[in-house]
């Protein structure tokens, strides 16, 4: 039986369905259902003991930086605070992670920002490479990656890693251990290593 369409015509019908299947496929995984989860409203029992522990946390810190005339303060922080505070039974909350993962994204940053620059493909290759590596070391912190980018943006020498990086991380953890166990419910860490 010959086609009334020509190799062209055929050609391009079939292209078109194989885009409109791409594309169709693609809008219904990115719209999303309605809501797929329930937010629950935590108990104010652990609303408080996160407010108490974050207040604690960040305002020592930001103390100690006063005091010691260094800065141990950075903007990272306050979200691991909401880990750390929050959500404290989170793998990303973990001292492994926080102190592993803020400490891994300064060294890989320093060491982008060192070789390339802060151009903005290399800021994109810091966090990035950040990523992969706390991953790989199961480490894995999403502040981190805002570390990676207070490096980059600041030019940070090499001394951030120690003053306020691993200090002010340190630093949060403690306060973290001490107030979410002086909660009865609660427990932290979960683990170290």
């Amino acid at each position: 039986m010959k086609s009334f369409l020509s190799k062209r015509q055929i050609n391009h019908t079939y292209i078109k369905n194989f885009y409109y299947k791409l594309l169709h496929g693609y809008w219904f995984k990115i719209r999303a259902s309605r809501r797929s989860v329930t937010l629950d409203i935590p108990h104010h029992k652990h609303i408080f003991w996160s407010w108490c522990g974050s207040f604690f946390g960040i305002a020592l810190t930001a103390y100690l930086s006063v005091k010691t005339n260094s800065p141990l303060l950075i903007a990272p922080f306050g979200a691991t605070s909401v880990l750390i505070f929050g959500v404290p039974d989170s793998p990303l909350a973990q001292p492994r992670n926080v102190i592993g993962g803020n400490c891994l994204a300064a060294i890989v940053s320093l060491i982008v920002l060192h070789l390339f620059g802060s151009e903005p493909w290399a800021m994109g290759m810091a966090v990035a490479t950040a990523i992969g590596i706390m991953q790989l070391t199961a480490t894995l912190h999403p502040p981190s990656g805002a570390v990676v980018l207070v490096v980059m943006m600041t030019k940070a020498p090499w001394h951030f890693l120690f003053t306020p990086v691993l200090e002010g991380s340190i630093i949060l953890v403690l306060c973290a251990v001490i107030f979410n166990n002086l909660a009865k419910e609660r427990t932290y860490p979960k683990y170290w290593l």
